[in-house]
């Protein structure tokens, strides 16, 4: 075990514990001798594969030397469409883009084309596949960051065509549901073999935090419905990962204010990630800030905010080198 990947793995525990004193941290990325990643695409498995080693071989390399919170990982990073293909969605790629998913069908009338795949019969094997052959080469002690798991609601927005999918929630309620209780029951089979195979710890796939169990998931198309339609359709799923799972952490790009009172009542949600500019961030650090711990993109300044000892507040930091990621990083912790 090395000594210091278990002290920041420890902070993570006890930065989630709202109880605990451990109530600031920091992770730096930095893009020197960061060789660029590959193109998310079937086709590059090979080049993933020795992207994630050489990436992870340097974090450990420069893991004494930058002090924050860090934790080397293998990347199994996907793009969002990985699920939605798996029930037969084409795949948009594009040049120097993440692929995407296109719509299965266009509306109620094609549902018949929607067919719950067998796990082993989908490209998700292949991330299976793509560990097994990294945990070979680094040893079982590494951590993968999980794939970029969408929730169901927002992959089954994927396979039906989003013109029609969100009328479709109004009218053709049985069926929404029935598509995404199809997803979530792909994406469990996905997740029970996934943490049989690497154990319950991991890091989140954006940002990357520790979790020592528990789920993390994006969610996105919450953005654009009501509170009352995210209690109709998203509130049980992510209430029922959660509890699968132990805990779950949430990543959400939208504008998701309105839904701010329904994710507190998410079970055993340890942390929060929003991607809003610094007003919306500061307004979410603030309404979450005594029950929890949060890691978002945009650092905000809340030292005149009156509960501030009691506010969990993780910063990502990106850098352009080592040397700046190191002065950013003893620059924080001399401020604690």
């Amino acid at each position: 075990m090395n000594s210091i990947i278990e002290k920041r793995k420890q902070n993570w525990i006890d930065f989630y514990d709202m109880n605990s004193s451990v109530n600031r941290l920091l992770v730096v990325e930095y893009t020197q001798d960061v060789i660029k990643a590959p193109p998310m695409r079937w086709e590059y498995m090979a080049e993933r594969e020795e992207w994630s080693y050489r990436r992870y071989m340097l974090q450990m390399e420069n893991m004494e030397k930058l002090h924050d919170n860090t934790i080397p990982y293998l990347s199994a990073i996907t793009g969002t469409e990985i699920f939605a293909e798996a029930f037969g969605c084409p795949v948009h790629v594009a040049a120097n883009q993440n692929p995407f998913a296109l719509p299965l069908i266009r509306d109620v009338s094609e549902f018949s084309k929607i067919k719950k795949p067998k796990l082993e019969n989908t490209n998700l094997v292949k991330l299976f596949e793509l560990a097994d052959r990294l945990k070979s080469r680094v040893g079982d002690d590494a951590l993968f960051c999980l794939p970029d798991i969408q929730t169901p609601m927002d992959v089954a927005a994927l396979i039906w065509d989003k013109n029609d999918f969100y009328c479709a929630m109004f009218e053709e309620e049985p069926a929404v549901k029935e598509l995404s209780e199809m997803v979530k029951e792909l994406m469990f089979e996905f997740l029970d073999e996934w943490f049989r195979r690497y154990g319950p710890s991991f890091m989140a796939h954006y940002p990357a935090y520790y979790m020592p169990y528990g789920i993390t998931m994006s969610e996105d198309e919450i953005g654009i419905v009501s509170s009352d339609m995210y209690r109709a359709y998203f509130r049980d799923e992510l209430h029922e990962f959660s509890e699968r799972y132990g805990a779950i952490g949430i990543h959400c790009c939208a504008d998701s204010n309105h839904q701010w009172g329904n994710l507190k009542e998410v079970p055993d949600l340890k942390v929060l990630n929003f991607v809003r500019d610094e007003i919306n961030t500061r307004k979410a650090i603030e309404f979450f800030g005594d029950s929890t711990a949060q890691f978002h993109n945009t650092v905000v300044d809340i030292s005149d905010m009156p509960n501030r000892d009691r506010i969990h507040l993780a910063n990502f930091v990106y850098t352009d080198s080592l040397e700046n990621a190191i002065k950013i990083a003893d620059a924080f912790n001399e401020s604690l």
